[in-house]
């Protein structure tokens, strides 16, 4: 495996904190790179905020804290990720975006770093394309909340080597993740199968199957699932969904990754009141509440085993940004 000792983190948001924390946390030197100051303030906060309510609870001294966010450093010039190991790309889910971003880090960084996409949707190798280090390329998807969440799919596209994808693997292993192989597909694994069963979901709505809470209530005691797909479905945003959904239909051209066509009652824009924040079952005030402790809570039940089963189920459920990507 190659020597990983510096990780650059493109984008501060939601995924690329999470990334940022859990590879410091590692021990492992963190650049992170944003377009704006403000983003950056948010993902410190972000970031200060977990590890703060670690302390409180014990499981992290005030001097262990100090530490791990030493070693992160927050940039607005694309130039700090010139020493960089690794490389990886967690912002917004928009192919040209992406491929113009590389492109700049293709001409910034020497051959020999790696770069890694976190991309849930896009294919690797529709980036890896633009750079002349398509060997060295790989995809990294992490899910959320990432200091929670067990899995990452290393992604290994025609192009990447062999050494690549073990030094992306042992990468990930090296963050206490349990990675998996995934083909350079849309939707990798975990999307694939997950998007086509929240998509039917409304259909079912749709055909008079079921209500939305009987057929949340029937997935969860029926499959033991900790959720059920129209909750699943509001905690990960309709908006998101919509737009995975368009980009999977996109480059499957399958029935199953398209869109349901709602009646007027049950069209996105009426679901969410034109907002993002609205869904089938969430509310305003469970949401503010959710916001409040649920990832937090989650994560030390299950990084902790401090709390029962039952409470964990709820954690999950009331946890907004759970398997968000």
């Amino acid at each position: 495996m190659a020597n990983i000792r510096t990780v650059g983190v493109v984008g501060a948001g939601l995924m690329g904190s999470g990334i940022a924390q859990v590879v410091a946390q590692a021990g492992y030197s963190v650049v992170v790179r944003e377009v704006e100051q403000r983003f950056l303030d948010k993902g410190l906060k972000a970031i200060d905020g977990q590890l703060r309510r670690a302390v409180e609870k014990g499981r992290m001294s005030a001097e262990e804290k100090a530490k791990l966010l030493g070693r992160i450093k927050w940039t607005l010039n694309l130039e700090d990720l010139k020493g960089a190991d690794l490389i990886i790309e967690a912002i917004i889910e928009d192919l040209p975006l992406k491929q113009e971003l590389y492109r700049a880090l293709d001409r910034l960084c020497p051959p020999a770093t790696i770069f890694v996409s976190n991309t849930s949707s896009l294919t690797v190798m529709a980036m890896a394309s633009v750079t002349d280090r398509a060997d060295r390329f790989a995809g990294l998807h992490f899910f959320n909340p990432v200091p929670v969440m067990k899995l990452v799919e290393v992604v290994r596209t025609i192009r990447t080597s062999e050494e690549t994808y073990r030094t992306v693997f042992e990468f990930a292993k090296s963050l206490g993740k349990e990675p998996v192989t995934a083909k350079d597909n849309s939707g990798f694994i975990v999307n694939r199968l997950l998007l086509p069963y929240l998509l039917d979901a409304i259909r079912a709505l749709e055909a008079g199957v079921g209500t939305v809470e009987d057929i949340d209530k029937a997935m969860m005691l029926g499959c033991n699932h900790p959720m059920g797909p129209f909750t699943l479905l509001d905690f990960v945003g309709l908006d998101t969904s919509y737009f995975i959904a368009n980009i999977m239909f996109e480059e499957y051209r399958e029935q199953r990754y398209a869109p349901p066509r709602f009646s007027e009652r049950w069209s996105w824009p009426a679901i969410t009141g034109g907002s993002p924040a609205g869904g089938f079952t969430i509310t305003p005030a469970r949401r503010r509440r959710s916001r409040t402790w649920g990832c937090d809570a989650c994560g030390h039940a299950r990084q902790a085993n401090m709390l029962p089963s039952s409470e964990i189920a709820e954690a999950r459920l009331t946890c907004p940004e759970m398997n968000r990507s």
